[in-house]
């Protein structure tokens, strides 16, 4: 990290004269070609449970709740969830098959320009769609456009899908903080990820390259990798 000096001649980071706090991220939708992030509502919950249902369980072993049961189950989560301001929740609607994920705004500073991406939990609909990967993109252009600096992704470090998913979306890998969660009565490492705002002109370009419609053929499959792209502007890659 580059840093100044100070009249004591200590290192001290360099001087933000212009720099203003962050704006809250709005209860707004983000419109992409092939997804749509609407604000999460108690009308999604019907839809989002049976997208959820194709899954085995799995898609929950990660997150702090889950699996849902039965709809009702799902619906008074939807409720207590859908009205919050941190994390602000947001309900991914694939173009073609209609409400399939969630993904949340979460961690919001404003004063310290920080905000983190998480609770995504993408249904089976949604995993390995072009509509998922352009929800993450909607998602920081949203956060670097409102004036954040810093952009962060944090998992379970045993959750190796989620880890390889950060980096294939372009967040560098910063390191593993020892116990620092208890959830479902069991202990977690988190790994750390992140996008600065000087990085994110190159990773919009990459993702819109990647999100072009030329870059898929006939059979909707990918030309270029968004890894391909991607992989070349880290800072730092993750070991694990």
């Amino acid at each position: 990290m580059a840093s100044a000096t100070n009249a004591f001649g200590q290192s001290i980071g360099l001087p933000l004269p212009d720099w203003k706090p962050a704006t809250l991220p709005p209860r707004e939708p983000m419109d992409g070609r092939y997804a749509q992030l609407e604000p999460l509502a108690p009308a999604h919950a019907e839809a989002l449970h049976a997208a959820n249902t194709r899954d085995d369980g799995r898609m929950w072993t990660y997150m702090a709740y889950g699996p849902f049961a039965t709809l009702a189950d799902y619906r008074a989560w939807v409720d207590e969830y859908s009205a919050g301001k941190d994390p602000l929740f947001f309900t991914i609607v694939d173009k073609a098959r209609g409400p399939v994920g969630v993904a949340s705004h979460m961690r919001i500073d404003p004063r310290g320009g920080v905000i983190e991406v998480g609770h995504l939990a993408y249904s089976p609909l949604l995993q390995k769609t072009p509509a998922a990967t352009e929800a993450m993109f909607l998602m920081m252009q949203r956060a670097f456009a409102l004036g954040y600096r810093r952009y962060e992704w944090k998992c379970d470090s045993l959750n190796a899908p989620s880890r390889r998913a950060a980096q294939r979306y372009g967040f560098s890998y910063e390191g593993i903080f020892r116990q620092a969660v208890v959830y479902k009565g069991r202990s977690r490492d988190t790994a750390w990820f992140s996008i600065l705002d000087s990085e994110w002109p190159a990773l919009k370009a990459a993702f819109e390259r990647w999100l072009a419609p030329d870059n898929f053929d006939a059979g909707g499959q990918q030309k270029a990798s968004l890894v391909s792209l991607t992989a070349p502007l880290l800072k730092a890659k993750d070991p694990g």
